[in-house]
């Protein structure tokens, strides 16, 4: 293929994929453009896709280095990529390609030998990093900028002619050999970079420029200008259509922060915030006064039943004042009973600081007239029956904890716990549930 031709099959090449580019733009312009939010993971997106594009093979690289042939050939090379994006700005690629490289050696003096290598496939896996995804300042990319490297497989064949037209075929001297894989396989390593267009939500146009490192000095046929390695490039334009679902975006041109700052500027989203805030400011509210508390006898109003106790009574859960008996003797002493409420918060065992005086008064008149009490522990109905048994148990533990460390005989103290077997208000209500969530202690 002389370069007149080439150049009139890569422009015909171009041409094609234009058209079939916007015949895949019109196909997809009825339909409405999909969205997703920023943080719900893959599931949400396209995540795979498949490309076609056709080029120019040469055997050389932009980045320069020594060849062995001074005078290089233009040829078609085409191939096919499938993708799975991984993130939004890094997939993995894997590629295929074929096509003809070739040069010679006309315009340097020296014998005219020419080279000509049938790249039967050159398949590789590549890393590819989206550039443009990481551009905070644009909301939906059109233009994204990529690079690629990888490792693949190239399967080829180079045949060499002389300048006296002695043609050595690299094929027929390994079959003749009796070598049924005839091509010769070396490792490459492919390194790029390129730009997308977004034609529409599942087309894209590409252009690519891939360098090709092979891993020997025989691609070209020619061992010369050792120990330097063969290399060659692919300068390729193509379509990639994204698979998946249609009410789904493509991963490749999602822009998580700008989506992110979409969102938080979303009025609908502002205004769920504003109702967010005026509902937590009702329920700060609402617990302020459920602390309330008139008489400071430690009960909230909502839950006094004695709401005028006077200062420094020792009242029960219910906000009722504590009479307790003045015994004569010590035997009277130990027939008489008291009674008190130690009331708990949700899901807790540890002791308010308001039923310290209760504690200590009960403390105090064991300690100086001797008797045992029993301490019965409870719980409301929320949670499962065995928990709730353990949690009336550690209530009841607690408040012994208290009397012992403040000096009553530990064999003075008796525990129980009865769980949410023994409810003295109805647990269908908040208001009944705080006042089973209690320890009773009673004297024997």
């Amino acid at each position: 293929m002389n370069y007149s031709t080439l150049k009139k099959g890569v422009a015909a090449s171009l041409v094609a994929l234009v058209g079939v580019t916007s015949l895949a733009s019109a196909q997809d312009a009825p339909a409405t453009s999909s969205s997703a939010k920023v943080f719900g993971g893959r599931a949400q997106y396209r995540t795979w896709s498949l490309g076609v594009n056709a080029g120019v093979l040469a055997p050389v690289v932009v980045t320069g280095g020594s060849n062995d042939y001074s005078n290089w050939d233009v040829n078609l090379g085409y191939g096919i990529s499938l993708r799975k994006q991984l993130g939004h700005a890094f997939g993995l690629e894997a590629n295929v390609f074929r096509g003809k490289v070739s040069g010679n050696n006309e315009k340097v003096g020296a014998p005219n030998n020419m080279f000509e290598t049938e790249l039967q496939y050159a398949a590789d896996i590549r890393g590819v990093v989206n550039v443009a995804t990481v551009d905070f300042l644009r909301r939906e990319n059109s233009v994204n900028f990529f690079v690629t490297a990888g490792y693949g497989l190239a399967a080829y064949n180079p045949i060499v002619t002389a300048s006296n037209g002695t043609v050595t075929n690299w094929k027929t001297v390994k079959e003749a050999r009796g070598i049924n894989d005839s091509y010769v396989k070396q490792a490459y390593i492919p390194v790029g970079a390129g730009i997308k267009f977004k034609v529409s939500d599942r087309v894209s146009f590409n252009l690519a420029y891939t360098m090709n490192f092979v891993d020997g000095d025989n691609f070209d046929g020619t061992y010369a200008k050792l120990p330097s390695n063969d290399k060659f490039s692919y300068t390729s334009a193509g379509l990639e259509f994204s698979l998946g679902s249609k009410s789904k975006p493509n991963l490749d041109w999602v822009n998580p922060l700008a989506m992110m700052y979409d969102e938080l500027k979303d009025p609908s989203l502002r205004q769920e915030v504003e109702a967010l805030k005026n509902r937590v400011a009702n329920v700060e509210k609402s617990v302020e006064d459920l602390k309330k508390d008139s008489d400071g006898d430690g009960v909230a109003d909502m839950f006094d039943k004695e709401p005028n106790s006077a200062p420094g009574a020792v009242v029960d859960g219910s906000g009722r004042t504590i009479k307790f008996p003045e015994p004569t003797t010590a035997a009277a002493t130990s027939s008489v009973t008291g009674f008190e409420t130690i009331q708990f918060e949700f899901n807790s065992s540890v002791l308010k600081t308001e039923s310290y005086p209760t504690l200590d008064k009960l403390s105090s008149i064991l300690r100086e007239n001797g008797g045992k009490v029993t301490v019965a522990g409870h719980a409301s109905s929320e949670g499962t029956a065995a928990y709730n048994m353990k949690l009336s148990k550690d209530r009841a533990n607690s408040v012994k904890t208290y009397l012992v460390n403040s000096g009553v005989n530990a064999s003075s103290v008796a525990v129980k716990g009865y769980g949410e077997t023994k409810p003295i208000a109805s647990n269908d209500t908040e208001e009944g549930r705080i006042q089973n969530r209690r320890v009773e202690t009673s004297r024997n």
